[in-house]
């Protein structure tokens, strides 16, 4: 194909074909709610797993493995073996049915490329061809499967990359679905946590959208790269690059007892993740070289299932997330200590209470809103993923991964994702995507690396 590097030929695709839950079900529908409905314009979140080991026979047997234990978790989770669809009102709901396809497995071969080319900190082209559905919008659901999983076999190991439609579920959710599969594969007969399915247990308004097909969809989803809005009249985007910093358990305590160093007697203590938010917010303000009137933005995609009232268990399987946003002047950010960005960013975590959520969907509800990238704010750091997730933890049966990345898919300037680090404790990976200049600089930020050990 005309523009390929020899990088991406590398990766070949053998066979697709399709896993089910592994017993009827019947018919089943649910209503997509407040909660779900602003992320159909996003893409699908991707996730890459690699695993050492598994040569040529052990991967046939790998495959058979995690498709058996596909079928079996399926029972449960069957939203993810199901499409999106619309009820009679034209509200956007999951629907599962036997007679559906399912999810979408295909089996790879990299035989060239090795484990350690795929842990590289830096970004790779080579993770586009392990990970399907790169840059397609969750409204496709209407058509595609909800999940669908590329399992690739490596020339010293196995990737499983994996594109999970994110108007159905957040990161909280996705973990739970791995965990779980994960959990059959390894030998239980059946699931320790059981998805909570019934979303209008978290918000029960319907809420009809004018979206019915892809092309409906907001112009900026349609052909977004990079989440640049391809009608913006300008030269083309700009250049993004990623990077894994690894922050290891001293790094993290050096950060921590840096921030909370000059806390105010009865303050509330600043939490690792304020701590670690605080310490890149300043990182990558100061990489961007902003003047100092401009405005900066720090998101949190907050887990909100512990802040609704009633609050649903953390098994709830669904989006159950809402953008907080912390705004100063990048000046004022750097003007003064750690401890002023850290207590922004925590008292706006700790005010986003059920009252706060009940008002915010209130206000999308009477004008719904489909988000875009740029809605995280301008000069973002934008927070995804969280440290608390145990990606490291997700064992088929043949040990633990060696690397957990995000697929090219949903990345912005300033998008960050944690990750627990992979020796766990309390280290922390942050995979980092900005414009490339910010990046060189961020990269020689003396006071961002002298505090990472390696």
């Amino acid at each position: 194909m005309a523009g390929e590097t020899p990088e991406e030929k590398r990766v070949k695709v053998l066979r697709k074909s399709n896993v089910k839950p592994g017993k009827p079900l019947g018919r089943k529908e649910c209503q997509l709610v407040t909660f779900d409905l602003p992320y159909l314009a996003f893409f699908y979140n991707q996730k890459l797993l690699v695993y050492c080991g598994a040569g040529a026979g052990e991967f046939e047997e790998a495959v058979e493995r995690l498709k058996d234990g596909l079928a079996v978790v399926l029972e449960e989770f069957y939203q993810l073996a199901g499409k999106l669809g619309k009820d009679e009102e034209g509200v956007f709901r999951v629907e599962y049915d036997d007679d559906m396809d399912g999810v979408e497995v295909a089996v790879a071969a990299a035989d060239a490329v090795a484990v350690a080319d795929l842990i590289n900190e830096e970004g790779t082209a080579v993770f586009k061809e392990l990970i399907p559905y790169t840059q397609i919008l969750n409204l496709e659901g209407l058509h595609r499967p909800l999940l669908s999983v590329q399992l690739t076999k490596l020339k010293d190991g196995v990737a499983i990359g994996l594109a999970f439609n994110h108007a159905v579920l957040d990161g909280m959710s996705t973990w739970h679905f791995m965990s779980s599969w994960a959990e059959i594969c390894r030998g239980a007969h059946s699931i320790s946590v059981p998805p909570f399915l019934d979303r209008t247990k978290s918000r029960n308004t319907k809420v009809k959208l004018n979206l019915s097909k892809p092309s409906d969809a907001p112009e900026h989803a349609k052909s977004a790269v990079n989440g640049v809005d391809p009608t913006d009249a300008k030269p083309g985007p700009p250049k993004l690059r990623e990077k894994v910093f690894k922050f290891s358990d001293s790094a993290i305590d050096k950060i921590k007892a840096h921030v909370n160093a000059n806390a105010s007697d009865g303050s509330k203590p600043f939490s690792t993740f304020q701590s670690l938010s605080t310490h890149v917010w300043h990182a990558v303000t100061r990489a961007r070289q902003l003047k100092p009137e401009d405005y900066t933005v720090f998101t949190v995609f907050a887990d909100c299932r512990k802040r609704v009232d009633p609050p649903m268990p953390e098994s709830y399987f669904g989006n159950l997330i809402q953008a907080i946003f912390t705004v100063t002047a990048a000046g004022t950010l750097l003007a003064n200590p750690p401890e002023f960005a850290a207590a922004l960013i925590q008292k706006a975590i700790d005010s986003h209470d059920a009252k706060t959520i009940e008002a915010r969907n209130k206000e999308w509800e009477n004008n719904p809103k489909i988000f875009e990238f740029k809605d995280a704010g301008m000069n973002c750091v934008a927070v995804g993923s969280s440290p608390r997730f145990k990606v490291y933890e997700v064992d088929f049966g043949f040990g633990k991964p060696e690397s957990v990345r995000s697929g090219s898919n949903n990345r912005f300037d300033g998008m960050l994702y944690l990750y627990q680090g992979k020796n766990g404790g309390r280290s922390i990976d942050v995979e980092i995507t900005l414009e490339a200049s910010a990046m060189d600089k961020l990269e020689k930020d003396k006071e961002f690396l002298m505090i990472m050990d390696s």
